[in-house]
């Protein structure tokens, strides 16, 4: 794919987004030469044990830049907070943009938003989408993709409409996963990498436009968002699933399992050799690299620990302050959060 450099004059971008996924993708736009006319974020949360109201990384980075910044709590103009969608509406007239540019925004855009971005000679509303479109639309294809032992991943940028990341797609480019990728680690892949597609595509619209190809009608699947109820792990699974599974929801919600009445979250885990016939969930052997557990006929060996109220522990720190024999039972725990 041969990308032009910039040499027309630069865009003008209403950009959309909130977590740190986003805040690399608006780095990277700011760096280009395009102008950031507007940043939309999401209303500031609070968080941590005090719970103090917390400013998202994409407002974060919009602050220190100097780049004003509308945080409506809807964009709906007949929804619950309308006076939030009118005057966010206003903040992106004035504006005057070219371009909306979505990542990891977290507000749905009503069909007024899409409209407005689409007039005159505006190329609309895009959006960094973290799959290979079709492949995963929704809420969480990068945990989806590696709970589902995908071999590769990648980006789509794609022009937005109405539906569920349905629109046609206007660069795309694939990522490989490594078998030791975890949520965390592949994010951030990611993340570069769909900031480095998104300046290649406003750089071919400063240079004339779009060349749009609609999505394949097979191969979709919807990557639903990742609940804490997913985090117990099923010893009944073989252990590869339990492995990916693992990775998946590293860091959140983190894999869960019960010992001796205490909900251990489970960080790190390789499928181990050989078969074996004791029932699911019984530990078969322990050792400084990892505590082996029994699966569906095959292993799982558990290398990253965290009691409640501690810290992740490689399985060698985390066997001294606990001792474990062979023939002890983990089970499904019920109770999501360990931490």
């Amino acid at each position: 794919m041969q990308v032009h450099s910039l040499t027309t004059k630069p865009l003008r971008v209403i950009f959309a987004g909130t977590p740190d996924f986003a805040r690399v993708a608006l780095a990277r736009l700011h760096a280009s030469g395009h102008t950031i006319a507007l940043v939309l974020s999401q209303p500031d949360r609070p968080a941590g044990r005090g719970l103090k109201l917390q400013v998202s990384a994409v407002k974060q980075f919009a602050l220190e830049h100097s780049i004003p910044v509308a945080q409506p709590r809807s964009l709906r103009l007949d929804g619950k907070f309308p006076q939030d969608a009118e005057s966010a509406r206003q903040a992106m007239a004035d504006a005057q943009a070219d371009v909306m540019v979505v990542a990891a925004y977290g507000l749905i855009l009503p069909q007024w938003v899409l409209d407005h971005m689409a007039q005159g000679t505006k190329f609309g509303c895009i959006n960094i989408h973290g799959s290979l479109l079709p492949r995963w639309r929704g809420a969480a294809p990068i945990h989806r993709a590696i709970e589902w032992g995908d071999a590769e991943t990648g980006v789509t940028i794609m022009q937005m409409d109405a539906g569920l990341d349905t629109g046609d797609m206007l660069l795309k480019q694939s990522l490989p996963i490594a078998n030791t990728d975890t949520t965390a680690s592949l994010h951030d892949k990611v993340a570069e990498l769909g900031a480095v597609m998104v300046v290649q595509a406003l750089n071919l619209a400063a240079h004339g436009g779009f060349l749009p190809v609609k999505q394949a009608v097979e191969g979709v699947t919807y990557a639903h968002k990742i609940e804490k109820h997913e985090a117990p792990i099923n010893w009944r699974l073989d252990a590869e699933s339990i492995v990916r599974r693992v990775r998946a929801f590293n860091p959140f919600p983190g894999a869960t399992a019960v010992l001796n009445g205490e909900i251990i979250k489970v960080w790190g885990a390789h499928v181990g050799q050989g078969s074996v016939t004791e029932k699911p969930g019984h530990i078969v052997a322990i050792n400084p690299v990892g505590i082996a557990v029994a699966a569906i006929e095959s292993v799982v060996v558990l290398t990253e620990l965290q009691r409640p109220g501690g810290k992740r522990l490689p399985a060698s720190e985390f066997l001294r302050g606990c001792a474990l024999q062979v023939g002890q039972y983990f089970e499904c725990s019920v109770v999501p959060d360990a931490s």
